[in-house]
């Protein structure tokens, strides 16, 4: 997008309106920004927001580990592992690396357990750009160097674990409160940080003392990437400490907004999903297993958060209603059980990844007429007089956006004048700069539909819809974690077209059930009923996979044609990998015959 177009729309409209619809995003619907992330840095930053009940701020970790002149740039690309292992080298905890190859050794063991260089590159000598959540005190590393990096998306997360009916935040949880993830007051209690924070012991009373957590060091439970972990995280002193205010964001920079998604249903189970997997497995699952398939689990659940958030809005465009809570459901999506080795399963996974991509393409310019409608209703009295609560969720403030949209409300005509009258002003000014399309959006008198669609159509196209588009994928490339070993999706460059003209090159994705996933499916259905009880068998498996989360095996999706040959061939693919991880027996080949069976067990208490 040209800075001209903004000052055409500034001129047209006002600054003000245009400082609040000019993004991506609309954290009454989503409360994250709509931008590419890295999916494993979420967790220490959940882990520190629970600890300590607001956001993070800058810590130590450059100021300990890198170089000491230069500008801040610049000591962040020459903050490697290589320089990393020699400042651990040096101290008293890490003994016996102080030659070349020792060092090298113990960088090699960081980059593998604990650090993450930029873009996942490999090397010693790359920039440090992630921390593994191997353990609670990785909370004390801040990397990435800015926590808004991650888009905001461990602050929804929070929120919805914390899940405080009341409120605009998050704040610390009272005594008498009995949530399953309780905020500092009963760190102890929350089972997210008490999975992570073996030997973790806490010096003195004031729990908000960002120095006072402490290693027991006569605690021997813990493994190498644990222990590597406490060491990097030792020698900062202290966790990092609030977000300064910022002028956008005002003296509430630190706190952690207690707006939770519209898709209130996928919300919910993943809260319930992440409750009951941590309780369960946390003790009896092997550290490395345990992460991988907590990873799988957030990629999970913020994809049917995100999918199903885009079917409600795609429901509140025709009706201007949030969909029933009841009646709320995922995208559905058919899965390649391969893994991408069967190519007829791959490309009907990628066909259906493709479906949910086209209906993608229509949430940017949703997005922006409810940014336009909120704008108008917050300026008006009679709206404002309602008052009208958008947190924890906004459910019934889009309800009444709908109304005005479809004239059920008595300021309705009110606003419909306002915007038609900015939709007017935007195409003389745009017609002046010769931007044919969208002038032709905005001065489309025949349109027969409210003129707030005109307008959001308009202003996309001089925004730049595709821009918003990219940004959207990368977002959803991101929580997918998309070629992962944990992750839902793979990824692949096509090129369609029969000559030079029509030749184009694009990314299809096809979602797959990597082993991680399919290890906590396998292990959160078997928590439905005591021991897996009659639900531990294959059918019941696949019933639980389509109807909870949307994923297609053995059926076909909603206007999707799959001949049964291919979908019992996606069935035996997963049954086959199931058996080969050891998570699948049969007695005989009678369907209900196949059982599930856990590689961990499950701890009582859920």
């Amino acid at each position: 997008m040209a800075h001209a177009d903004r000052k055409i729309v500034e001129d047209a409209l006002s600054p003000d309106l245009v400082e609040e619809i000019w993004t991506g995003s609309y954290d009454k619907v989503l409360p994250m920004t709509l931008l590419d992330f890295e999916l494993s840095a979420v967790l220490p930053a959940v882990f520190y927001m629970f600890r300590y009940g607001h956001r993070r701020g800058a810590g130590n970790f450059l100021a300990t580990y890198g170089p000491a002149a230069g500008t801040p740039a610049q000591k962040r690309r020459q903050t490697t592992v290589d320089r990393i292992a020699a400042k651990l080298a040096e101290t008293d905890e890490l003994t016996g690396f102080d030659g070349e190859v020792e060092q090298a050794m113990l960088g090699d063991l960081l980059l593998c357990f604990c650090l993450e260089n930029v873009r996942h590159g490999l090397g010693r000598d790359k920039q440090v750009q992630r921390v593994a959540p191997t353990h609670y005190m990785a909370s004390w590393i801040d990397l990435p160097y800015s926590v808004a990096h991650l888009r905001f998306v461990p602050e929804m997360i929070v929120a919805m674990l914390a899940n405080r009916r009341t409120g605009d935040h998050v704040t610390p949880t009272d005594e008498t409160d009995r949530t399953r993830f309780p905020v500092v007051n009963r760190y102890e209690d929350n089972p997210l940080l008490r999975a992570f924070s073996q030997g973790v012991t806490r010096r003195g009373e004031l729990l908000a003392d960002h120095a006072s957590d402490r290693f027991d060091e006569e605690d021997d439970a813990v493994g190498l990437d644990q222990l590597l972990t406490i060491r990097l995280s030792q020698q900062l002193g202290t966790a990092p400490r609030k977000p300064r205010p910022t002028p956008k964001q005002g003296p509430d920079a630190d706190r952690i907004s207690n707006q939770r998604p519209i898709a209130e249903a996928a919300g919910r189970r993943f809260s319930d999903d992440i409750r009951r997997f941590v309780r369960s497995y946390a003790a009896s699952a092997p550290r490395h297993a345990f992460v991988d398939m907590l990873e799988s689990c957030i990629s999970l659940g913020l994809t049917t958060i995100v999918t199903s958030t885009v079917e409600v809005l795609l429901h509140w465009e025709a009706t201007g209603r949030v969909t029933d809570v009841d009646a709320q459901r995922a995208a559905q999506l058919f899965v390649d059980c391969s893994n991408g080795a069967d190519r007829r399963l791959r490309l009907r996974a990628e066909q259906s990844t493709d479906d949910l991509m086209r209906r993608l393409e229509r949430v940017p310019v949703i997005l922006m007429a409810l940014r336009l409608l909120d704008y108008e209703a917050r300026s008006r009295p009679r709206i404002k007089s309602q008052k009208v609560e958008t947190r924890p969720y906004a459910t019934a403030w889009l309800n009444l956006l709908g109304d005005l949209v479809h004239d059920r409300h008595a300021e309705a005509q009110r606003v419909a004048i306002l915007i038609e009258d900015k939709a007017e002003r935007l195409a003389e000014k745009v017609a002046e700069d010769h931007d044919d399309a969208a002038s032709t959006l905005l001065g489309d008198a025949d349109d027969p539909r409210h003129a707030v669609w005109r307008l959001a159509s308009g202003l996309m196209a001089l925004k730049g819809a595709s821009d918003f588009q990219k940004n959207f994928i990368g977002m959803v490339d991101s929580i997918l974690a998309v070629g992962r070993p944990n992750g839902l999706a793979v990824k692949r460059a096509t090129t369609r077209g029969s000559g030079p003209a029509t030749r184009r090159r694009r990314d299809v994705r096809a979602l797959v059930f990597t082993d991680s996933v399919l290890d906590y499916l396998v292990h959160l259905h078997l928590l439905a009923g005591p021991k897996g009880g009659a639900d531990a068998n294959i059918v019941s498996f696949l019933d639980f996979l389509r109807e909870d989360y949307g994923f297609h095996v053995d059926t076909a999706p909603p206007g999707m044609a799959i001949s049964n040959e291919v979908l019992g061939r996606n069935r035996a693919a997963l049954e086959r990998r199931l058996r080969d991880l050891g998570l699948l027996v049969g007695v005989n080949d009678a369907e209900r015959m196949k059982r599930l069976v856990p590689r961990f067990e499950a701890a009582g208490g859920m």
